[in-house]
């Protein structure tokens, strides 16, 4: 089985600013996210002109350009020459009949039709299956035929609500694997809480292509995020997307600045306290062997762990923290540190600080007569 390929859509909801557009684009790339979907051509000239000055940078990832299965926005996205041309239509019943109106055969006359004149063009086309989590599965493999039959390369399984879990996802995605020799993308919503675990299962089942977003970004509840799912394929699957996992902290960061969007303290990955330990069984099987209670290693990401102290801290954290600030600490000391820290910690909600901790070391060395 061949290595997931990571198609990051952050740019293309068209809120950034051209420059800061440019910096996203050119940090996934050099980190080796091999495609990016950058905009919609279709939302008119100045969305034109940043999508080609986006292809300028000449980047190292592919480029892809989204539309929906009109002519309108096939010849919108015709004018960005764009290494892959993206369109989309809804194949659940629930939207034929109620947003388009249109009964399923005129969606896979759209097919016949655009599709067709998409791949006339020399990109590579892909399909997308809007809402396809909640389509008949058999439409949705004569869909996924006539896009194969007109020279398209990929179909795109929509979970647009996000309304699978991995199991159904598994069994939709190996339902359409078996169905076609397509490219078969997983573009994942994250409403329940499972856009990761969906987009790994559907790798799993036979999908070639993640669609991802920074820190998870997108409509609603977000996507599948780009550094679960980097680091979910390395240490669940085994494989490689080929990303430079010592890039994902930066680019996060990058991202979090940019949109305005604070990541979350425990975010997975990419959060500020994802390898900060406080219990003391952990810091004490830490200092034994760092695997007791980190299933990867921090530097993988260019990160370090760090110990906090609070109320669940041992004496083993206690002694490390001081060392750390170069104050030997009498072994008499440590427990009566400790009771003091926790007690910090418990009545102010937060660790102390360097400088509560050197005020608890010489109050203490008075009270037990190290210091007279």
């Amino acid at each position: 089985m061949s290595n997931p390929i990571i198609n990051d859509t952050t740019l293309r909801d068209g809120e950034q600013t051209a420059g800061v557009a440019f910096t996203i684009a050119e940090a996934l790339s050099s980190a080796g996210v091999p495609e990016l979907e950058i905009s919609i051509p279709a939302m008119g000239a100045e969305e034109i002109d940043r999508i080609q000055t986006i292809a300028a940078l000449n980047l190292d990832a592919d480029l892809m350009v989204w539309g929906r299965l009109t002519d309108a926005d096939l010849a919108s996205a015709l004018c960005c020459n764009p290494d892959i041309i993206h369109l989309s239509i809804s194949v659940s019943d629930i939207h034929l009949q109620h947003q388009l109106r249109q009964p399923r055969s005129w969606v896979l006359a759209q097919v016949n039709r655009v599709i067709s004149a998409a791949v006339k063009s020399g990109c590579k086309v892909s399909l997308g299956a809007e809402d396809a989590s909640r389509a008949d599965p058999s439409f949705l493999a004569d869909v996924a035929r006539h896009v194969q039959q007109c020279g398209a390369q990929r179909i795109r399984f929509a979970d647009t609500l996000g309304v699978l879990d991995p199991f159904s996802t598994y069994d939709a995605i190996a339902r359409l694997h078996d169905a076609v020799d397509l490219e078969i993308e997983i573009h994942a919503h994250n409403d329940l809480g499972l856009a990761t675990a969906n987009t790994l299962a559907a790798l799993r089942a036979g999908a070639t292509h993640s669609n991802t977003t920074v820190n998870g970004l997108g409509e609603r509840a977000g996507n599948a995020a780009l550094e679960e799912i980097v680091m979910g394929v390395r240490h669940i699957m085994g494989r490689n997307t080929g990303v430079d996992t010592t890039a994902l902290l930066s680019i996060s960061r990058l991202v979090e600045r940019v949109s305005g969007r604070p990541v979350a303290l425990n975010k997975s990955i990419v959060g500020a306290s994802v390898f900060a330990h406080e219990s003391g069984i952990h810091t004490d099987g830490l200092a034994e062997n760092a695997s007791t209670y980190e299933s990867f290693d921090p530097a993988e990401l260019g990160r370090e762990r760090s110990v906090v102290l609070g109320k669940h801290s041992g004496s083993q954290s206690v002694r490390q923290a001081y060392d750390a600030l170069g104050l030997p600490v009498s072994e008499r000391l440590v427990m009566l540190l400790l009771t003091r820290i926790r007690h910090h910690a418990t009545q102010h909600k937060q660790a102390p600080s360097a400088a509560d901790l050197y005020r608890f070391l010489i109050e203490l060395r008075y009270t037990v007569g190290e210091l007279s």
